[in-house]
């Protein structure tokens, strides 16, 4: 474990000079709130290390160098938003390996998968819901985190292939930098639609009034306990008790079976401060979208979806990996929220017919 300064030190050397780089991280999201990185893999020719991020050391010698590098990773998103979050971290580039099997087709998208049916090795799924935040790592969780990266660039090796057999090379560096892009903006929580969770949308305006004031009741529990949010209440509890208590029925049945006094009078303190409140501040029920697509472009939308799925299966893909259904609507009714969102290889198979054209692919590859 990287856990002082000289060690790391010792470890930059190695990652310059090295012909490729394989990261991942874990968090603690199921322990901890909010989530904080617990720890970064990194994989280099011969050496898997793991680098402790709450050991107090300054990693920003690691990140310069991590910086200058093309990094593989699998399933990049979640890992890339992270280290942004924590230390504004943004690669100068990234393969990522799930990517890759998307716009390859492959219908087994995770590490375990890939390992499987490229390398012939099977990965232990391992202790995925472990606290990494535990200090010491146990044995087995060391081993696991260490397997996340160690056949990340043969695993790549190949698929970079694949790809480039497929002429589908470019297809994948033009989805990776988008994916480095939208992971590197921070956006502020919507604290006015957090709250709306599954079942808000059944609820009625002084219940929607209820349910506002339990959500940021427990948001600040959370908070106060360092613990996820669902562990202090499940979403169902907070609508269920919602409903209840907009129509003055008792909540009893949905609280937590050895609440504390406390617990429970904020719980009741905060539905007594929403139905106290005006009426006129209650939130108001969200309208269904009453906008239909006309006549001509519902025909445009047909349009556009039967040439996506006929690429589709001539390129042995999901359709989706090509464009969702509500990018096909955008494009269909000119809404530039959702069609313009669409990358440049996306809009060639889009623009081409598969049934009577096979170029299509070609001239969305590298030159």
């Amino acid at each position: 474990m990287i856990d002082n300064e000289r060690a790391l030190i010792e470890l930059l050397p190695a990652l310059r000079k090295a012909e490729w780089v394989a990261v991942d991280t874990e968090a603690d999201s199921l322990h901890s709130y909010p989530e904080k990185l617990c720890l970064i893999q990194i994989s280099i020719p011969a050496l898997d290390v793991l680098v402790d991020p709450l050991a107090g050391v300054s990693l920003t010698g690691l990140f310069d160098v991590l910086g200058n590098r093309e990094l593989l990773l699998h399933g990049a998103d979640y890992d890339l938003r992270l280290m942004f979050r924590t230390y504004r971290f943004r690669p100068q580039s990234v393969f990522d390996t799930m990517l890759a099997a998307k716009l390859l087709g492959y219908s087994q998208l995770g590490l375990e998968g890939l390992a499987a049916r490229l390398l012939n090795v099977k990965l232990e799924k391992g202790p995925q819901k472990a606290n990494w935040a535990r200090r010491p790592l146990t044995e087995r969780m060391s081993h696991y985190a260490r397997n996340d990266t160690r056949h990340l660039q043969p695993i790549a090796s190949l698929l970079r292939q694949e790809l480039e057999s497929k002429n589908r090379l470019s297809w994948h560096r033009e989805s990776c930098e988008r994916l480095l892009h939208d992971c590197s903006q921070l956006r502020a929580a919507d604290r006015e639609q957090a709250w709306r969770i599954k079942g808000a949308a059944e609820l009625d305006r002084a219940a929607l009034a209820v349910l506002r004031e339990l959500w940021q009741w427990r948001e600040q529990e959370a908070l106060r306990h360092a613990r996820p949010p669902f562990f202090i209440m499940p979403h169902d509890n907070l609508v269920a008790m919602a409903a209840a208590a907009a129509k003055a029925q008792p909540i009893n049945a949905w609280l937590p079976p050895r609440i504390s006094a406390r617990r429970l009078r904020d719980i009741q303190g905060a539905i007594e401060m929403a139905l106290a409140s005006p009426p006129s501040t209650w939130p108001s029920i969200p309208r269904r979208s009453s906008s239909r697509l006309t006549r001509n472009q519902k025909r445009r939308y047909e349009e556009l979806r039967r040439i996506r799925d006929l690429q589709a299966a001539r390129l042995g893909m999901e359709p989706s990996v090509i464009a969702s259904r509500a990018a096909l609507v955008g494009l269909a009714a000119d809404h530039p929220e959702n069609g313009d969102e669409l990358m440049r290889w996306q809009r060639e198979l889009l623009a081409t017919d598969a049934g009577t054209s096979e170029s299509s692919e070609a001239s969305a590859s590298d030159p």
